[in-house]
């Protein structure tokens, strides 16, 4: 259909990848697609690690499929379709979206090129050569190789407020393990992308599935990832006279361990939905009262503990989504979710995926779980962890 946005998706259950790629042949087909004839701009493959030996083939294969004009995929724990989230079985799942008016740039970005991005923000936007008007980067990441929080921060700079979205390969324990997939090449280390630009309509949602207790606090002294002091009291002193006051499901959330919500904005007085960046509480020392929390802490800014369970990520997704019923449905998305929630979070199956049909009914989507979700909060991107990170597309006709 010329001139009209259209995503494809499939997902495919079988022991061996011969039988996969069939059953995505006969999805395609069944939206219309004809594998083989057809054409996509931009193709997103996830392929859980059962097929990992296989990645070459499977990209040989998918390319001859839809014939993308960019490809991009990883090696996954566990891969997720428009219905299902698929764990510890092999799988594959697939989006393919024809783009008319959209301009995509595929990038690799590999050791060599770290230097640069610590360097100079402009040799770093000199090496990507991506549009001037680009207004989303996907991203996928190895965890073994990648200084992820170094190539965000170069994002940052280089391109400031432009959204970057996607994961963390997690197929792998190992390194060298993981497979990331850039149009005729597979990567077993560093990261691969694509900026689009152009002709598109793009949300993001990124739901960290926690909920705010108690008050925000101002930090008065801090040294790295240790808070030693929130307003004239140390933090242990605060938290000891506060839990009396949770009520007692709250208390029984502080078993899955407590979160500090770090302010994203300077000198904001009221805080809502998306204003924190959630990180763990990862120790405390007996001896000072000080805590250590998952990232780098600056005196001066604002926190806010936080609590997670599977009904606030419910609550919290649902919430994000909501909004989106009044906008046309989306042409199609992709789903980045922490592989720390699924089964392991929620008490039944398909947790996110069924939040997300719920509210936006049918939607071409593939996804998978990442060892780290990558995504914004305000202006700035972060990669999180426990955290669904949901882009979605709509044609601008």
């Amino acid at each position: 259909m010329a001139g009209k946005v259209h995503f494809y998706s499939a997902l495919a259950v079988q022991p061996n990848s011969a039988d996969a790629l069939d059953e995505i042949v006969e999805q395609l087909r069944s939206q219309g697609f004809q594998p083989g004839e057809d054409a996509v701009d931009l193709a997103v493959v996830f392929i859980s690690a059962h097929f990992t030996q296989q990645t070459e083939i499977i990209r040989q294969a998918i390319a001859r499929l839809v014939s993308p004009s960019v490809m991009l995929g990883s090696s996954a724990e566990g891969v997720i379709g428009d219905e299902q989230e698929i764990e510890d079985l092999p799988s594959i799942s697939l989006v393919a979206a024809q783009l008319p008016g959209v301009e995509l740039k595929p990038f690799a970005l590999q050791a060599i090129d770290w230097p640069c991005m610590l360097l100079q923000p402009n040799d770093f936007a000199q090496l990507l050569e991506v549009p001037t008007d680009t207004h989303l980067f996907i991203l996928l990441a190895d965890p073994f190789s990648a200084p992820i929080d170094d190539v965000l921060q170069a994002f940052n700079l280089a391109f400031s407020g432009v959204p970057v979205v996607g994961g963390m390969s997690s197929g792998a324990l190992r390194p060298n393990g993981n497979m990331l997939i850039l149009d005729g090449k597979v990567f077993q280390e560093g990261a691969v992308g694509v900026a689009l630009a152009g002709n598109l309509d793009i949300d993001i949602l990124v739901s960290q599935g926690c909920r705010p207790i108690w008050r925000p606090f101002v930090v008065q002294a801090a040294n790295k990832n240790w808070i030693y002091q929130l307003e004239r009291r140390v933090p242990l002193a605060w938290i000891q006279d506060l839990i009396p006051e949770l009520s007692e499901d709250e208390r029984g959330l502080l078993q899955n361990g407590l979160f500090v919500g770090r302010a994203v904005k300077a000198g904001q007085e009221f805080f809502g939905q998306g204003d924190f960046l959630v990180r763990g509480v990862t120790g405390i020392d007996q001896q000072n009262g000080a805590i250590a929390v998952a990232d780098q802490i600056q005196e001066g800014e604002v926190i806010q503990f936080h609590l997670r369970d599977a009904f606030t990520a419910t609550e919290d997704l649902e919430m994000m989504l909501v909004p989106q019923m009044f906008s046309k449905p989306p042409d199609g998305a992709l789903l980045f979710t922490c592989n720390g929630r699924g089964t392991r979070l929620y008490d039944h199956p398909n947790g996110d995926i069924s939040v997300i049909r719920k509210n936006l009914g049918d939607i071409h989507l593939a996804g998978f779980f990442c060892a780290g979700e990558i995504g914004p909060i305000g202006d700035q991107n972060f990669i999180h962890g426990h955290t669904a990170s949901l882009v979605l597309f709509r044609s601008t006709e």
